[in-house]
């Protein structure tokens, strides 16, 4: 199955991840990558899933029953796939790579064609952290794994929609669909 990445608005409360995550796991469904994060409501927080396939199901049926299944979670707002052409998507990396006297120099030149700032200098590693889409980031990272690459640490993807597309309570309260009553839904 290729990547697909799946939007959804919980409730910002003890146990809901562990039920989100545990839907996948139970299922045999493989998260490449989940991010959760409080919105403008502290109450109400954002997961960004990205996720890959399980078993021999085609990607489209994967999917369906994915979003199905989220939005039959108590804890489940609102929930929709996030279409690759019309989303924006990033993640942020630190990397510590190893750079003494003599390649410090190639390992700042290569930070900077990613556009990747340095936060860290020590006599012998330079900490940086880059930021954008997942591509770019496996780019840096190959180019500087020559140097000896240290420590990492990833973020996870995080992605909104582009133009006027808006997975939000308010959004959903525009549509008739009230949060208090109904808080399981689907939005296509």
């Amino acid at each position: 199955m290729s990547q697909h990445i799946v939007s959804a608005l919980v409730e910002n409360r003890a146990g809901t991840l562990s039920r989100v995550s545990g839907l996948f796991s139970r299922r045999g469904f493989n998260i490449d990558s989940l991010t959760v994060g409080e919105t403008d409501d502290p109450s109400i927080s954002r997961m960004t899933i990205a996720i890959g396939g399980g078993g021999q199901q085609s990607d489209e049926q994967v999917l369906e029953q994915i979003i199905k299944q989220l939005g039959k979670l108590v804890d489940v707002i609102a929930v929709r796939e996030l279409e690759s052409g019309s989303c924006l998507r990033r993640e942020i990396m630190l990397v510590k790579i190893s750079a003494d006297e003599q390649n410090r120099p190639a390992v700042l030149e290569i930070a900077g064609i990613f556009r990747a700032r340095v936060v860290d200098v020590s006599p012998e590693t330079i900490t940086v952290e880059a930021t954008g889409s997942v591509e770019k980031l496996n780019g840096l990272l190959l180019l500087m794994r020559p140097y000896g690459i240290l420590e990492l640490a990833r973020t996870g993807l995080v992605a909104l929609e582009r133009g006027n597309k808006i997975l939000s309570v308010k959004n959903c309260a525009q549509r008739g669909l009230n949060y208090g009553q109904k808080k399981n839904t689907v939005i296509q």
